[in-house]
């Protein structure tokens, strides 16, 4: 085990900061409280696993396995010290509202793109529910305990995540198209975690046959802290703009991407911060219902 501590810079909410990187309750990737958060994560230099602290106005940092040393540097931008909250001038009261109750909501930088790309792709076109219980299952059969005394998992390897047939993805509850989408990416995963940029990550995970704007941009503001990645195509996520910023409870992407242009840049922090501030828009008729895959 090593250590290090890290001097925040300003102020930081642990817990909601991280949370993106959390899929699910039955995530065992990840343990978030307020102020304390356990991570795995696959490395080039080996599994680890890392457990944050906050105290006062610094991060305790303590880390496990090969790949130690490599999470211990990357603490300042996991946390968000390279992001800039700032950034976004808000030119609505709602939205100028959340930024002074969440002053310490930032974007986190995991540089993980397929840890953050497998369960973003397990998202695609179902309930939160459904894909949760189908990430949790993944976990289970074919994540690995992760190292140090946090008893979590590691996320399966690419190799064993290409291994699977997809008739191996039915039983957890993900049906061929997304199951290969996954193989495919995760064929490719030294190529796509190559990527320097969120803008080079969207452009190669975009080239996939399966992964379209919406999963390039949930990678891209996880993977890269991309305060500008809106998820384009989400179910919900025009009405919530739209009520929001104008009052009309129902949108589509046109209309959003309409009222987030003065926003340009700083798109997807808006959408974060509506996600932490728990605005939805009024809701009308029957609620789209989770399926089981693996009992059809």
């Amino acid at each position: 085990m090593i250590e290090r501590r890290v001097r925040l810079r300003g102020p930081l909410d642990l817990g909601q900061t991280l949370w993106p990187l959390r899929h699910g309750l039955g995530d065992r990737t990840v343990r978030l409280l307020a102020d304390e958060a356990w991570l795995t994560a696959r490395t080039p230099d080996g599994t680890a696993s890392i457990h944050l602290c906050q105290r006062g106005t610094s991060i305790e940092a303590q880390a496990w396995g090969d790949g130690a040393e490599h999470l211990l540097e990357s603490v300042p931008t996991l946390i968000g010290e390279a992001d800039e909250p700032n950034g976004l001038v808000a030119r609505h009261p709602i939205i100028r509202d959340l930024q002074r109750r969440h002053p310490g909501l930032r974007l986190p930088r995991s540089g993980r793109v397929l840890q953050a790309l497998v369960p973003s792709v397990f998202e695609q076109k179902v309930t939160g529910t459904e894909a949760f219980r189908a990430y949790a299952a993944l976990l289970r059969v074919h994540g690995e305990p992760a190292p140090g005394p946090g008893g979590l998992l590691l996320p399966p390897a690419p190799e064993t995540l290409v291994r699977m047939p997809y008739h191996a993805y039915h039983p957890i509850g993900i049906e061929r198209r997304r199951a290969d989408v996954v193989r495919r990416a995760s064929a490719r995963a030294t190529w796509l975690e190559s990527s320097a940029t969120a803008e080079e990550a969207t452009r190669r995970l975009t080239s996939l046959p399966g992964i379209g704007r919406w999963t390039a941009a949930e990678v891209a503001r996880s993977a890269f802290g991309d305060p500008d990645a809106v998820s384009i195509g989400d179910f919900h996520l025009p009405n919530v703009v739209a009520w929001a910023l104008a009052g009309e409870p129902r949108a589509d992407d046109a209309r959003m991407l309409e009222l987030l242009e003065p926003y340009r840049g700083q798109r997807g922090r808006i959408q974060r911060l509506l996600e932490v501030g728990r605005v939805v828009a009024p809701r009308y008729g029957p609620r789209m219902a989770p399926r089981r895959i693996a009992a059809l």
